[in-house]
C-alpha cells in the first residue's frame, strides 16, 4: 500500500513509523524546514531553547513502553514530578538536547519531505492525490492529515470531504513565546518550571530543564494574552514581553530574546475518538493532538490510531 501523511509532527510521524513498520510505502509531507511541529527547539547563540512543548506525561500503558525504550537509549529523561511547592509526584520528562530530538528521532529512516507544502488533497479513480504548491502530484491509496484541523479542511475540500461539523468548527488557542538568553541565572524556582502564573501558561527555565548550556527561558503567555495582542506590532509585543519577564529575572539582564507565535497551540475542544475517518469510503483519515488531547501523549496515541485505521481499511 502507498500511503501519504501529512505533516511532520509526533502524529505524523508515529502514524508514518507504524505504516511503514507494516511494509508499506510511505511518504510525510511538512511544510517546515524539518520535522517536529510544536515540538520545537531553537539555538541562540549558547543557548539551546524549547518554544514549544516544553515536557511530557505519561498515562497509558503504550507510551509507558515507548519511553521505556527511549529512556534506555538516553533520549529521554526525567525532569521533575510536578511544579510548585507541593509537586503531585508525577514525572515530566524532557528530551536530551531538546524536545525536538525526538520528533527526528522517529523520523530516522522514514521518507520525510520537509519544505514541502501540500496544496490540496483530491480523489482520483483508484485512490487519492496530494498536489504540493510546486504542482507535482503524488498518488497514493491513503492520507493521513495531522495538521491542525482547519488547515486539514482547507486541504480536503476539493476532496469534496464531508466532515461533521463539530469538527469544522474546531478552534485552538494562541501563544506567544518570548524567548530570552540570560547572562545570569533566573529566579525561576526548582526544578525550573512554573504553571500559571499571571499572564503565561509556562515559564520554563532551559538551564535548569538541563538541555541548555547558559541560562535561558522560555515564557508562554496566556491565550487571552496572547490573543489581544496577536495582530499588535511585533516590535511592539517582543517588547511588552521582555517587560512581563522582569520578575523571572532577578539580578540577571536579557542578552537577546526571540518571539515566537503558535497560531494552533492548544485544541480548544477535543474530538471523542483519537482519529477521524471519513465515512463514505473515502481512505482519508484526520488525527492530531485535537482528537486525542493537547499533549504530547495525545499526539502519540492519535498518529497511532490513525496508523491502525489506515492498515484495518487495508487488510
Amino acid at each position: 500500500m502507498r500511503v501519504i501523511v501529512v505533516g511532520a509532527g509526533l502524529a505524523g510521524l508515529v502514524a508514518a513509523g507504524a505504516v511503514a513498520a507494516a511494509g508499506n510505502d510511505v511518504t510525510v509531507f511538512d511544510k517546515g524546514r524539518g520535522p517536529g511541529g510544536r515540538m520545537a527547539t531553537r539555538r541562540i547563540g549558547a543557548a539551546t531553547v524549547d518554544h514549544g512543548a516544553q515536557f511530557f506525561t505519561v498515562r497509558s500503558d503504550e507510551l509507558a513502553a515507548r519511553v521505556a525504550t527511549w529512556t534506555a537509549a538516553g533520549l529521554v529523561t526525567e525532569w521533575c514530578r510536578g511544579f510548585g511547592p507541593v509537586p503531585d509526584g508525577h514525572p515530566r520528562y524532557v528530551v536530551r538536547g531538546g524536545m525536538n530530538a525526538l520528533p527526528k528521532h522517529l523520523a530516522a529512516g522514514l521518507d520525510v519531505r520537509c519544505e514541502s507544502l501540500v496544496f490540496a488533497i483530491r480523489r482520483t479513480g483508484h485512490g487519492m492525490s496530494v498536489q504540493l504548491d510546486d504542482a507535482s502530484l503524488h498518488e497514493c491509496d491513503a492520507v493521513v492529515v495531522t495538521c491542525p484541523v482547519p488547515q486539514s479542511y482547507s486541504l480536503l475540500v476539493s476532496a469534496e470531504v464531508a466532515m461533521p461539523q463539530a469538527l469544522l468548527r474546531a478552534d485552538y488557542d494562541r501563544t506567544i513565546a518570548l524567548l530570552a538568553v540570560l547572562d545570569a541565572p533566573s529566579v525561576v524556582p526548582e526544578p525550573g518550571g512554573v504553571q500559571g502564573a499571571p499572564g503565561f501558561t509556562f515559564i520554563a527555565d532551559n538551564l535548569r530543564k538541563g538541555i541548555s548550556a547558559v541560562p535561558a527561558l522560555t515564557l508562554h503567555a496566556d491565550p487571552a494574552w496572547s490573543k489581544e495582542h496577536w495582530d499588535d506590532d511585533r516590535d511592539a509585543t517582543h517588547a511588552a514581553l521582555r517587560e512581563a519577564a522582569v520578575p523571572w529575572l532577578g539580578s540577571a539582564m536579557i542578552v537577546d530574546s526571540q518571539v515566537k507565535r503558535w497560531r494552533y497551540a492548544t485544541p480548544r475542544a477535543i474530538w471523542p475518538e483519537p482519529c477521524w475517518r471519513a465515512e463514505d469510503g473515502l481512505p482519508v483519515v484526520l488525527a492530531g493532538d485535537a482528537f486525542a488531547g493537547p499533549r504530547v501523549e495525545g499526539a502519540i496515541l492519535s498518529g497511532l490510531a490513525g496508523a491502525r485505521s489506515v492498515l484495518t481499511e487495508s487488510q
